[in-house]
């Protein structure tokens, strides 16, 4: 599932490249099956404010493909085209959006004190990827936001942040780690903290972009 949003705001912040305006953007990749759950709250949380900021926004659905993980196989480290060797699954439909955005944002829930699965498979053949082709995420700006019922979302948290320093990205902060507690789908709401620390987190992320891009 894929959702766009324009912003909000009547001027979208837009930067020039080779002479011409872009409309900037930030993907948003879900790593929860759950479609609608605590995870896509927190996403869609950080999201609005960069909508208020004119930046545009589009939501990938992961959680819940099938995609397999990194085997390996160094064929990407050979070809050199931007992409993973293996088309057995829409990875590289995701690398290319990453790689096409100003921003990158990925949410996901707390597994065994980890990452889910997709995501896992994500950092790992996507930052290949970026790295063998002479880094493809350089520079961007990355963040992630993870939802816990108890324990164990640091180590997810640390998970994902490992993927954006590694590809030399830049990273914004909030005023706690973007962490939001909840057990069933919706309960994150009730996590007032959380959704405070999602809603400066996109503040900051927006004001970060638009630094970066002046």
């Amino acid at each position: 599932m894929v959702t766009r949003k324009m912003p909000s705001s009547l001027c979208s912040y837009v930067v020039k490249k080779n002479e011409k305006e872009f409309p900037m953007k930030v993907i948003a990749i879900n790593g929860s099956p759950r479609q609608g759950g605590n995870t896509s709250i927190l996403l869609q949380r950080v999201l609005a404010e960069l909508e208020k900021a004119g930046i545009e926004t589009e939501t990938l659905q992961l959680g819940g493909q099938l995609v397999q993980g990194c085997t390996a196989c160094m064929k990407c480290l050979k070809a050199k085209n931007k992409r993973c060797a293996n088309d057995d699954d829409k990875m590289n439909e995701y690398i290319e959006k990453m790689i096409a955005a100003d921003g990158i944002l990925l949410g996901s829930p707390t597994y065994f004190a980890d990452v889910s699965t997709e995501i896992k498979a994500l950092i790992d053949r996507a930052g290949y990827v970026s790295r063998v082709n002479g880094g493809l995420l350089r520079r961007k700006v990355g963040a992630a936001v993870v939802a816990m019922r108890r324990a164990g979302s640091v180590h997810a948290f640390d998970t994902m942040n490992h993927l954006f320093t590694i590809s030399e990205m830049i990273i914004p902060s909030s005023s706690y780690w973007n962490i939001g507690v909840g057990l069933k789908p919706g309960d994150v709401k009730d996590d007032q903290e959380g959704m405070e620390t999602m809603r400066i987190l996109g503040e900051n992320m927006a004001w970060l972009l638009k630094k970066l891009h002046q």
